[in-house]
This record gives structure tokens, C-alpha cells and sequence, in this order.
């Protein structure tokens, strides 16, 4: 196991496969005000690709290749938040998404536990920490432990996309799930545009 740092992209030669795990740190929570301050990778080998953007400077056009790329699927875990980033400052479309907190919210409808340290707990017996999940992710250096935080945040995905594959066709969800993630895109444009809270779909 092993993690790679990448100043402002990811080298034009790296291949990730064609399902790669991605997270995102940013200085907050809110899409107006907060900016993009890590994108963290994982083909599912076990090791991690960690790209810092230490400034508000955001030239990746690697990045932007692979996350407009429709033949690789890119796994979130809460993808709604991610991809939002991603447009906003990258200018990228993310297109074939996959969310690990959506499939669970369709299947495991007997808790309403569904964060990632949940999901590792419960699916795959793994325990994570959340110790630097509020660190100044905009330091102009990531510390180890930053590092291997936002490690563990992509290391476990294809793992967990395997397991809810399982639960989502024993329950009959998948087509929903999957109608559910070619959303997404819109449903972060939304976000952006300012319809965060209303619902657009209602009387």
C-alpha cells in the first residue's frame, strides 16, 4: 500500500483503470464559499494518488480528461458534494458516477447510519479514523497524517460498490440506483445555481 503526491494534476501517464475511487477535501462545506483543496484517487490496488492544489489555482487538465472520461466510472462516496466541487473548480462535467451513499440509502433502509465510516464499519469490518477530517486542508503542506486520511478515504470504495451491488439487486433498486446517479450531474448544477434546499419537484 502505498500513497503518491501530486502537485495541481496527476501525471498525464497514470492510468487508473476503468473504476477509480475519488474524494475531495475542501477549506468547508459550503459550495459558494469554500474551495477545493485536495482530490484524492485510488484505482483499488490499495493505493492512493493524492493531488493538493495548495493555492486557488486549478490547471489539471488530467484530472478534467479522466473525470469527463464516460468509459471510466468514477465512485464516490457522497458524489452529490464531490461533483459539485469538481464543476465549479475544475469546470468539469464528472460523467459516469457511482455513490456509495446513495446505493446504501436505497438498500439499508433498517439504519440511517450511511456515512462512509459507517458503511466501512458495517460492510467491510474496516474502522476508520475521522481524526483530521476538519484540518486546514489549505496549508500550503499536507502533514503525514492529512496524507493518509485522505488515503483512507478512497482505499475502501470498490470494496464497498461491490457490496451494495449485492444488496442493491437482492432488493430490486438497481435501475433506480442507477437512474438515481445520471443525476447527479443536474443535481450538483442545481446546487451551484442555488437550489440546494428547495425541491424543485414539488407542488
Amino acid at each position: 500500500m502505498s500513497t503518491t503526491y501530486h502537485l495541481g494534476d496527476l501525471p498525464a501517464s497514470l492510468d487508473l483503470g476503468k473504476v477509480v475511487a475519488v474524494d475531495s477535501e475542501t477549506m468547508g462545506l459550503s459550495l459558494v464559499r469554500d474551495r477545493l483543496c485536495v482530490v484524492q484517487l485510488s484505482a483499488g490496488d490499495g493505493n492512493a494518488h493524492i493531488v493538493h492544489f495548495p493555492k486557488a489555482e486549478y490547471n489539471a487538465p488530467n484530472l478534467v480528461r479522466l473525470f469527463a472520461d464516460p468509459s471510466v466510472t468514477k465512485l464516490f462516496h457522497f458524489a452529490r458534494f464531490d461533483v459539485a466541487m469538481m464543476k465549479r473548480h475544475l469546470g468539469v462535467t464528472c460523467e459516469n458516477v457511482w455513490c456509495t451513499k446513495i446505493a446504501s440509502k436505497l438498500t439499508r433502509t433498517n439504519t440511517d447510519r450511511h456515512g462512509l465510516k459507517d458503511l466501512c464499519r458495517d460492510l467491510i469490518g474496516v474502522e476508520l479514523s475521522k481524526q483530521q477530517q476538519t484540518s486546514d486542508w489549505g496549508a500550503p503542506e499536507l502533514t503525514a497524517e492529512q496524507m493518509a486520511y485522505a488515503a483512507s478515504d478512497v482505499l475502501y470504495l470498490h470494496q464497498l460498490k461491490a457490496k451494495l451491488e449485492l444488496l442493491l439487486d437482492r432488493e430490486g433498486r438497481r435501475e433506480v440506483a442507477e437512474a438515481c446517479f445520471r443525476f447527479l450531474p443536474a443535481r450538483a448544477e442545481l446546487d451551484l445555481l442555488g437550489w440546494g434546499e428547495e425541491d424543485i419537484f414539488s407542488h
